[in-house]
């Protein structure tokens, strides 16, 4: 939400959404100084939060050092090391995310390595990134990383699913994310027809929305188009409301007052 604008957040709660996840990304260009991703942080933490509210909105965050920028060496371990200390404790913050791979460089995975040392200590669930670019590939090499540490699968959502990584995050016994994207993800048909093919079980659908051409109303649309197919309105409701509240809730700090 740190791209859109306020009339945004007024169509999102006219469509009935009531609880946003914003996970820390990547702001179109590349960050040279720790302080910024400070900055930042404090952003979503704070004015996104209020703005949220103003449309009754319930607004939390994940907060990482993302992959795409993860390959300055220096100033990624600059920037873990003081979100471990000073931000991760916050109110609000639900989890460490996104983390995972870009371009699967050796940078990238001790990033990935070290945040999850970091959520696993904070006990925090974690959000991780598939790449746009060799997507098996990359998600293959992050679920083989986190068997090699022994990481929790039930701490873990892989996102950015396809219909050619959603089996293998299954297998592994990971929740599975799908990004409804309309360029480089998915669209809702192509949603619905994972879900169709695998259930509801460990999974969730979310929006992307950046500066590109996206859509805040990626899930309501795919609800729409799930309803069109008579999925049963108990799975969409898991789909949408219970999976995402029973994975965040892991970790301790999702305060959804009286929406529960």
């Amino acid at each position: 939400m740190h791209s859109r604008v306020t009339d945004d957040y007024e169509r999102m709660s006219l469509a009935g959404i009531r609880v946003v996840m914003e996970p820390a990304f990547w702001l179109g260009g590349a960050r040279t100084h720790a302080g910024t991703f400070y900055d930042y942080f404090d952003g979503i933490l704070g004015f996104e939060t209020e703005r949220a509210a103003q449309f009754g909105i319930l607004h939390f965050v994940t907060l990482s050092m993302n992959p795409k920028e993860a390959n300055d060496r220096k100033l990624s371990k600059e920037v873990i090391d003081h979100m471990e200390a000073n931000y991760l404790d916050r109110k609000g913050v639900v989890g460490v995310g996104e983390i995972g791979f870009d371009s699967t460089t050796d940078a990238e995975e001790e990033a990935i390595r070290l945040q999850l040392e970091v959520a696993r200590k904070k006990d925090l669930p974690v959000l991780i990134h598939t790449p746009h670019q060799r997507k098996a590939q990359g998600t293959r090499r992050s679920l083989d990383i986190l068997k090699e540490m022994d990481y929790d699968p039930e701490k873990v959502i892989i996102d950015h699913n396809t219909e050619e990584t959603t089996g293998m995050v299954r297998d592994a016994g990971c929740w599975a994310g799908h990004t409804v994207y309309p360029v480089t993800k998915l669209s809702p048909d192509r949603a619905a027809n994972i879900v169709t093919k695998y259930g509801v079980e460990k999974m969730l659908i979310n929006s992307s929305a950046d500066w590109g051409p996206s859509d805040v109303l990626s899930v309501p649309q795919t609800v729409r188009e799930l309803r069109r197919r008579n999925f049963p309105e108990k799975e969409i409701a898991s789909l949408v409301w219970q999976n995402p509240i029973d994975f965040f809730s892991q970790s301790g700090r999702l305060d959804l007052g009286n929406l529960v």
